[in-house]
């Protein structure tokens, strides 16, 4: 089940999601240093890790499922959020170069649909970033933050789901070594905590980070594209919550 958009903008909003904002953010951009000339989308809740690609990729997009409902975003340009079914993503078949879902893969009661969905509009080189809660992590454990909901996935378990998807998991990062407390010697302290985790407990992070790249084959696996405008809802004119700051 997904949590509604409302909870996971506060969440971000505070001293807590600011950090794990800015730690997610920097593994996801050390996978894609460059972005130029490419379209992303972001499935799930992924706007707080979208706005590095904003001046850069040629077209950035978040597409929120209905059952979570959306947050207009960004704040100072136009809406570039809609609101979708995540398992009839409104776009035609390879279109998108990059897709980064967050707050997804836990949540969706439709799993391989969605990646099935997923795997027809990446184009052929297309690559995905999926985060989600680490089972063996502080942060699965405690309903105190988003990462605490939802089904939390061990590397091994990522992996094969991934590849049940006709996807090709190539690089993986963890994130999130600090624990989920919203201490300021927490906070202060994060990026040198992060650091260490990183190179000495790297099963301990809070997220995993898995790149994948989409796997050419069984072309008669691909569904004829459906037109699904109709299914496209503009997050302005359905629920406008101006909640996400960053």
């Amino acid at each position: 089940m997904y949590l509604d958009s409302v909870d996971l903008a506060n969440f971000y909003n505070t001293g807590l999601g600011h950090v794990a904002r800015r730690l997610i953010r920097r593994k996801i951009r050390s996978i894609w240093p460059n972005t130029s000339g490419l379209t992303i989308i972001g499935l799930g809740y992924a706007t707080p890790f979208l706005r590095p690609f904003l001046m850069e990729a040629d077209n950035v997009f978040a597409l929120m499922p209905a059952q979570q409902g959306g947050t207009y975003w960004p704040v100072d340009s136009s809406n570039r959020v809609v609101i979708s079914e995540d398992d009839e993503l409104p776009f035609q078949d390879s279109s998108i170069d990059r897709i980064v879902l967050v707050h997804c893969m836990e949540c969706t009661e439709h799993l391989r649909p969605m990646l099935k969905e997923v795997w027809r509009i990446l184009t052929g080189d297309g690559r995905l970033i999926v985060v989600v809660p680490n089972r063996s992590g502080v942060w699965a454990r405690t309903e105190r933050t988003p990462f605490g909901f939802g089904q939390p996935y061990s590397s091994s378990q990522l992996s094969r789901l991934l590849r049940d998807g006709m996807f090709i998991p190539e690089k993986m990062e963890r994130a999130l070594f600090i624990p989920p407390s919203a201490r300021r010697v927490v906070l202060r302290s994060a990026s040198g905590i992060e650091d260490l985790g990183s190179r000495w407990l790297k099963h301990l992070g809070g997220v995993l980070i898995v790149e994948a790249a989409k796997q050419i084959y069984a072309a008669s696996q691909i569904k004829k594209a459906r037109s699904k405008a109709n299914r496209m809802i503009p997050v302005s004119s359905v629920r406008f919550m101006n909640l996400e700051k960053y």
